[in-house]
């Protein structure tokens, strides 16, 4: 049975990988210290034989007993609420805790995958974003924290492939959607979705025009699993390509939850992106994917998932300070 560490593993995609590598039988060890991860994420693999779990921070020393075949690295912050208000842990979380992986992969002499995101080109003046597009990035806006732990994550990744011979992968991760998404991390999806089910109006930053590409988790965490099978070590897009505007993006929430509510404008926030959509021409080629779930059947199936929450886990979220980031 092939061995596979997930960092992040109780995060939104991280538990999603845990579910799809358990599926094809190997030994999962899930490893996250929950500074934005959810343990009921993971409740339903408690008694697995095939899963276990090591709380801890990925900042400080990974040590694992067991041989590893895989690692995949998915631990960090993903949304700007989180790395605005933890900015030094998010940029730990990209370097340090990814030297710590690159050696423990090392040690092992296994395969590691790194998850990157689309946050490296920054506000792209080249559109779609190719892999070879270098990016346009403000280092020290408020963003920075997390698009340059990324931008480190692949470069030091790269370093340890070409000084060491370390099998690594990288995916540059594309907005994705789906069940387990925490509805109060300010994110488009779970902003305007809960907006919809407590009644409130939708709120928009900018004049909407800036456009996003919404890919389902399952199309996602398949072409996570064929990138790390495969043989290519240079960074890959894994997306959707099918782009919106977020202006055309709430009149579908609201034609999706049944509500009346309005569409309301505030400032648009610094560096916010003004595009955002993958060019997956490199993923069609090498790995034979593209993605099968339209938004329409990935959103009802989201937003049921949504409408299943609690009372209190659908208004704790109603008075967070999303200090304008909800585009993303």
């Amino acid at each position: 049975m092939k061995k596979i560490l997930i960092t992040g593993a109780a995060g939104f995609l991280g538990s999603h990988l845990c579910d799809r590598f358990i599926k094809e039988d190997y030994h999962v060890i899930g490893m996250d210290n929950f500074i934005t991860g959810d343990k009921k994420n993971l409740s339903h693999l408690e008694g697995s034989r095939n899963f276990e779990f090591i709380e801890h921070d990925v900042t400080e020393f990974v040590n694992i007993e067991r041989d590893l075949d895989y690692i995949l690295h998915f631990a960090s912050p993903a949304s700007p609420i989180d790395y605005l208000k933890i900015p030094i842990q998010t940029l730990k979380v990209g370097s340090l805790g990814t030297h710590n992986l690159l050696g423990l992969a090392k040690a092992k002499k296994a395969r590691i995958l790194i998850a990157s995101t689309s946050e490296v080109y920054g506000d792209p003046l080249v559109h779609p974003q190719t892999e070879d597009y270098y990016g346009n990035v403000n280092t020290i806006g408020p963003r920075g924290v997390y698009d340059e732990a990324k931008r480190f994550q692949e470069s030091i990744t790269m370093a340890y492939h070409r000084f060491h011979g370390l099998e690594t992968r990288i995916v540059r991760i594309f907005n994705t959607y789906g069940p387990r998404m925490r509805l109060n991390d300010g994110r488009v999806i779970p902003a305007f979705m809960g907006q919809a089910l407590r009644g409130e109006d939708l709120t928009i930053f900018g004049d909407g025009s800036q456009t996003r590409s919404f890919c389902y988790v399952d199309d996602q965490v398949e072409g996570i699993y064929k990138l790390l099978l495969s043989d290519y070590n240079l960074p890959v897009n894994i997306g959707n390509p099918h782009e919106i505007t977020i202006k055309e993006f709430a009149e579908e929430i609201i034609k999706l939850t049944g509500t009346s509510q309005k569409v309301i404008y505030k400032d648009l926030p610094l560096n916010d992106p003004m595009q955002r959509q993958p060019d997956i021409s490199l993923a069609k080629k090498l790995l034979d994917w593209e993605p099968k779930i339209d938004r329409a059947k990935g959103m009802k199936i989201t937003f049921d998932f949504f409408k299943s929450l609690t009372e209190e886990e659908l208004y704790k979220s109603e008075h967070k300070d999303f200090s304008g980031y909800i585009n993303d």
